[in-house]
């Protein structure tokens, strides 16, 4: 990682495998040795309704507020009585605090008065700069082979206090976390940019397919007016029709999770795989759509397989495109025709009623063939945008390592 960036002149060697070698002047010692770590609390039982208040004082912080957050706890979804608040452990603003449940080692800063349950530890007698340590367990290089238990990270406070780190002077750890914030807002503002585009490329994706389906591939064709009022004009020599003339739909087939097992055949639920089977329901070329769970997810499907009950499949279709079909499918909001449901499944019988304009069969093979040319170039800019990210991010937690372990210097940098 020094790359553009000076090493120190001089090093010392540590213990710590994952810490390595560190700067000459900074100490190297356990965390329990700066602070003593201790755990959160929590009332019970925590459903009680006594502990919660809107207008309470202080936030009650998940480990899924913790996930949704960055750098910073800025916000939370409930608010803690006073005297739920006095069974917990509060924290002022501007306090670290780590998970060692759900998301495990995960840091976070809060900035507002906030209190933490047990699934999380904190730093009471902290004199350190707290976004340095923030960073340290940010790199996550820390817990490289520590708390293992099977394949899931065990962290408690003992495992914690046990970590040993590097630890310049705090006018030296000032100066590598303004680096850092500075840094990293960049890289984060590269990774936004490419989120961006991902989100552009999938509603351009979107657009192509509901215009192919809707309007055709000829820009100069005569138009009609459908009738239908979410299709308008449509061109003059497609057909308008119900859904149902075109194709139909069937649920899918009981089968119980533990019959789950190593198969031949792929087992498709309502938002794709969901393991295998010896046996087959349906025959390739398929389509699924998910009834529940995912609702409205919409599969096209090479290979035989077992159609689940959490979702639909293309049971038979009269003089139609299956590709079309499929195509039919994702332009259509099949999300909205669930919403009527009480337990937020996906009727059948709510599409086929759908009126739609057709054209006929080898102007639905162009268009197939169209989209999957059109689709496919979307795919590889958005497969180019993801490998661009995880590329970003890999070098954001290789620069705050690097720097919070003391692999580069950084004292006399300058904000450009």
């Amino acid at each position: 990682m020094p790359g553009r960036y000076q090493s120190y002149p001089e090093y010392k060697t540590t213990d710590e495998v994952w810490l390595g070698s560190v700067p000459k002047h900074w100490r190297a010692l356990k965390i329990n040795r700066l602070t003593q770590i201790k755990r959160g609390a929590s009332p019970r039982p925590i459903e009680d309704p006594k502990y919660f208040d809107e207008n309470g004082e202080y936030a009650w912080v998940r480990i899924a507020d913790v996930s949704a957050s960055d750098t910073y706890l800025e916000n939370s979804t409930q608010q803690l009585s006073a005297l739920g608040a006095s069974l917990s452990v509060k924290l002022e603003p501007n306090e670290l605090f780590l998970s060692v449940a759900g998301t495990v080692g995960k840091p976070c800063i809060n900035k507002i008065k906030a209190c933490i349950h047990d699934g999380f530890v904190y730093f009471p007698e902290l004199k350190e700069n707290s976004k340095f340590i923030y960073y340290i367990f940010a790199a996550g290089e820390a817990y490289k082979g520590l708390g293992k238990f099977g394949t899931q990270l065990n962290l408690n406070t003992e495992t914690v206090g046990g970590i040993k780190i590097g630890i310049p002077k705090i006018e030296e750890q000032n100066k590598i976390v303004h680096f850092l914030d500075n840094e990293t807002e960049k890289i984060d503002t590269l990774i936004a940019k490419q989120k961006k585009l991902i989100e552009l490329l999938k509603e351009k994706r979107q657009a192509v397919i509901s215009h192919a389906v809707t309007r055709g591939l000829n820009p100069n064709a005569q138009m009609k007016k459908s009738g239908v009022e979410w299709l308008g004009e449509v061109p003059e020599n497609w057909v308008v029709k119900q859904l149902k003339h075109c194709f139909t739909l069937q649920r899918g087939h009981d089968l119980a999770s533990s019959q789950f097992k190593k198969g031949k055949y792929p087992v498709y639920g309502s938002n794709g795989v969901i393991g295998h089977h010896a046996e087959f329901t349906t025959y390739a070329p398929c389509i699924t759509v998910g009834r529940s769970g995912s609702v409205g997810e919409v599969n096209f499907i090479n290979e035989n397989f077992w159609a689940h009950n959490t979702s639909l499949y293309l049971k038979s279709y009269n003089n139609s495109d299956v590709k079309y079909i499929y195509y039919f499918l994702l332009s259509m909001d099949l999300k909205s025709l669930a919403a009527g449901s009480a337990v937020g499944s996906l009727d059948r019988n709510n599409i086929h009623c759908r009126n739609i304009a057709v054209p006929c069969i080898e102007e639905q093979k162009e268009i197939s063939i169209y989209l999957e040319k059109q689709l496919a170039k979307f795919d590889l800019m958005k497969q180019k945008s993801l490998i661009g990210i995880s590329l970003l991010k890999e070098r954001k937690t290789a620069l705050i390592s690097a720097a919070v372990t003391g692999k580069i210097d950084v004292r006399n940098w300058q904000e450009q």
